[in-house]
């Protein structure tokens, strides 16, 4: 079975106990955990791993911004928003900002794992392509 890294990118501690207990004996790892959009930056080029997921509301810059500058400096960067903020302006923002999917908090291990397999699976599919 293959195995897949992920990138925590949430100001919150509990977010991300939240999601390392969920997603324990599944195919996908937290390889690392960043609590802001800076701390982020510095950590994806040393991990780089195969998903990020980013908070959208954190202090200093938000994830959005986080986004657009991830895909700026690693365009191959695959990033997987989750937000409480579930507006339709905010999932068209994160899309624009080179998202490959929203997840909704407070979620479920289920609805993790399905957002995270799919954003995964696109990702696969996209790289085939490629090559």
């Amino acid at each position: 079975m293959q195995t897949y890294r992920i990138l925590v990118v949430d100001d919150s501690r509990v977010v991300h106990q939240q999601m390392k207990k969920m997603l324990e004996g599944s195919e996908i790892e937290i390889a690392g955990f960043c609590r802001s959009g800076e701390e982020a930056l510095k950590c994806y080029e040393e991990l780089r791993p195969d998903l990020v997921t980013m908070d959208i509301i954190m202090p200093g810059i938000d994830g959005l911004e986080a986004c657009k500058k991830l895909k700026e400096e690693w365009p191959d960067a695959n990033i997987f928003m989750v937000s409480s903020m579930a507006y339709d302006d905010m999932i068209d923002s994160a899309v624009k900002a080179g998202a490959k999917g929203f997840l909704f908090k407070p979620f479920t291990k289920e609805s993790l794992l399905e957002g995270l397999r799919g954003a995964l699976q696109a990702v696969q599919a996209t790289q085939k392509g490629e090559g």
